[in-house]
């Protein structure tokens, strides 16, 4: 890298003496942790698996840049924090990035420019996007070290605002703006298994029995005996996913609007409930019931749980459907459907730390394009949480503080004729953890 030859900025003195700040030290990157990252997205190898699902329609003669290197350089620059493309005319030549694509950090070309990454986001069709979805799966899939005995999918969609005319945009009153409501799809561990962006409205049943149903049969290929259960929010249950889960053999548990019918099932136990707290104010005072119901849409009776909480605000019911066979309401309520909560963690770490919400082309295929890419840099940092110690905070950290502690190093970086040399410095705060975590990601070693 070009050294620079700035002048000295003006800098108040301390203790008397002048502080000398320049740009003119050795050749270094703010980013050292990328090689980090570097050792997940060689393993997972999802650049490639997303290259792979597309047809470069260059002429190879003049190719400078292969598809998997434009992909792998925007996944690192999303992962990294730099989530507008703009930054890759900064970054192109930074080192770290250099080593994470295997190139030499001095001799190596440089990276790909934005305009080059612009025409990869908008190269994928219908088609192409369609064999990501299904390799994602796949990745997914193969995430596990066997097969499981049983997964749990939550179901979520989130609102994304846009700006612009991009296609699918569509206005949202209760949001009171334009933007995009794109479905999200993690397990019960945070592994993030699809994403689909559609317009800014709930998704109605066909819809979300057609989503389920790919979704269910892409997973099937790959684990035909693994017992899958499905959560999902109120909007969820509808009468189509209801006779689809049953079809196909899911375990479900599913919010449940109120309605007149369902209130009369449970008056008794909110009026007792009530004068109970009544009794004894303080605690809020929460408690269950279990029955049968069917709504007129319904094909079948369904087991419904109902739970009634009175406290100091007041009043408060709620309902969920399950074809969960035994287990009280309590348990049903609170450990199985209540831990639904957690993907929306899952969704703030996609959306809020890197930047999903960056859909700002105009065609949608290239938005979706995108929701792949913050996808894949997503699944690079929940597998280096779930490289840090089992019983250590690491393990539950947010995103962003992972990578303020673990990428954003500064480092001297020297190429050798038979060796590149990244230096750290020796007042790094987390060089324990650094340390633990490359033992842990370390390539085999050779014979």
């Amino acid at each position: 890298m070009t050294q620079s030859t700035c002048s000295t900025p003006r800098l108040s003195p301390l203790n008397g003496k002048p502080v000398l700040l320049g740009f003119d030290g050795a050749d270094m990157s703010s980013d050292a942790g990328l090689t980090l990252l570097r050792e997940i997205e060689r393993k997972a190898d999802l650049a490639q698996r997303l290259a792979g699902c597309l047809r470069d329609p260059r002429d190879p003669a003049k190719v400078q840049h292969s598809l998997s290197d434009i992909i792998r350089f925007r996944i690192m620059m999303i992962a990294a924090g730099y989530e507008d493309g703009n930054d890759a005319a900064a970054l192109r030549n930074d080192p770290s990035f250099r080593i994470a694509l295997e190139r030499g950090p001095e001799t190596g070309p440089a990276l790909c420019s934005q305009p080059t990454i612009s025409r990869m986001e908008n190269l994928p069709d219908a088609r192409a996007l369609i064999r990501m979805g299904r390799e994602m799966v796949r990745f997914y899939c193969h995430s596990f070290a066997r097969a499981p005995s049983r997964i749990v999918l939550d179901i979520d969609d989130t609102f994304d605002a846009v700006h612009g005319h991009q296609q699918l945009r569509l206005f949202n009153a209760f949001y009171d703006e334009f933007g995009f409501q794109p479905i999200v799809v993690f397990d019960g561990e945070g592994r993030l298994v699809g994403t689909l962006l559609r317009p800014a409205r709930r998704p109605n049943g066909a819809e979300s029995a057609a989503h389920i149903r790919r979704l269910i049969r892409e997973i099937r290929k790959h684990w035909p005996k693994t017992e899958i259960l499905l959560r999902a929010d109120s909007h969820y249950c509808t009468p189509k996913v209801l006779d689809l889960c049953d079809g196909l053999g899911l375990r479900y548990i599913f919010g449940l609007s109120k309605n007149g019918r369902l209130a009369r099932n449970i008056s008794a136990l909110e009026a007792s409930t009530a004068a109970r707290y009544a009794r004894t104010p303080g605690q809020k005072l929460r408690r269950f019931k279990i029955f049968s119901y069917a709504a007129r849409s319904w094909s079948k009776p369904r087991r419904v749980i109902a739970r009634v909480e009175v406290g100091p605000m007041g009043r408060d019911t709620r309902y969920i459907v399950t074809n969960l066979e035994g287990g009280r309401g309590k348990h049903l309520y609170e450990k199985l459907y209540s831990a639904r909560g957690q993907a929306e963690n899952h969704i703030k770490a996609w959306k809020a730390h890197l930047a999903a919400d960056r859909t700002s082309c105009s065609k949608a295929n290239a938005n979706q394009m995108r929701l792949m890419l913050h996808g894949c840099a997503y699944w690079i940092w929940w597998k280096l949480r779930a490289a840090c110690p089992k019983r250590s905070p690491w393990r539950r950290a947010q995103f962003d503080t992972l990578r303020l502690h673990l990428v954003k190093l500064a480092a001297t970086i020297v190429e050798k004729k038979t060796r590149i040399i990244v230096t750290l410095p020796a007042s790094c705060p987390r060089k324990g953890l650094l340390l633990l975590l490359f033992d842990a990601l370390a390539p085999p070693k050779t014979a």
